[in-house]
């Protein structure tokens, strides 16, 4: 039996974003989802997150744990009886923690890989490194504070990006079983960010030309988040529908 809720505190939540081409990106998605276009774009990037005092509701705050978290995620929608759903497609988690790489997926909804994670952060900057014992994957990221939102071919300013990630708060993510996703949902209270320059990105993911062909992914935004309390629900997976192409699966 799956816990339906797990609290903590988002410490940091870090958006790095990326414009990608809608063709390239929808061949990534399982049915039935597929990929939100703004702008003639869609919307991938890399979700980095410091959580603490992640536990059970009834449990007191000493003995929730801390982890880093990076996340590879696609913005995505689905139909539904009620109407078009929207939130993001998970191909990948890695963390910090040996636990979250044990009990996700089977405790709680989302698979990890264990991953060395870097951060190295002052007043104007951050800058969060990570990468698998195996080398696979790795993620090098270096923004720092800014302003305003500028230069992005998504969105025109921080307010209209918030919204867009604010109603996109479902992710759906691969299990060892290639006829369903897991799903949880984050609920936040007091939904703010700040925009910052994305100073260099590197990621193994979108840098891959066979996945995406250069110029299909390209570093668009970065947004920031702190302090929130959060909420991580579990919903009910989604079916995949048979496509007749390759078929995504989690490995451990």
């Amino acid at each position: 039996m799956r816990a339906p809720r797990l609290v903590s505190a988002v410490q940091r939540r870090l958006l790095v974003n990326y414009r990608t081409d809608p063709e390239v990106t929808a061949r990534l998605l399982p049915a039935p989802l597929r990929p939100q276009v703004v702008n003639g774009w869609a919307v991938s990037g890399i979700c980095l997150i410091r959580l603490s005092g992640v536990r059970l509701p009834a449990l007191p705050t000493p003995f929730g744990l801390r982890s880093e978290i990076g996340a590879h995620r696609i913005a995505v929608e689905w139909d539904t009886p009620d109407g078009v759903a929207h939130g993001v497609y998970i191909p990948r988690r890695d963390t910090s923690s040996r636990l979250n790489s044990r009990v996700g997926g089977r405790i709680f909804p989302g698979w990890h890989h264990r991953s060395r994670f870097d951060v190295r952060e002052s007043a104007d900057e951050l800058r969060i490194a990570f990468a698998d014992p195996g080398e696979a994957v790795r993620v090098d990221v270096h923004v720092r504070m800014a302003a305003a939102l500028s230069g992005s071919h998504l969105f025109d300013d921080v307010d209209q990006a918030s919204e867009f990630f604010r109603r996109g708060a479902t992710g759906f993510s691969i299990t060892p079983d290639p006829s369903h996703l897991d799903g949880v949902e984050l609920l936040t209270q007091g939904w703010r960010v700040r925009p910052v320059e994305l100073a260099s990105v590197q990621s193994t993911f979108f840098d891959d030309p066979a996945r995406f062909p250069p110029g299909s992914a390209i570093p668009d935004c970065g947004l920031l988040m702190r302090n929130l309390p959060a909420t991580w629900k579990s919903l009910p997976p989604i079916a995949v529908r048979p496509t007749g192409g390759p078929v995504t699966t989690c490995s451990r």
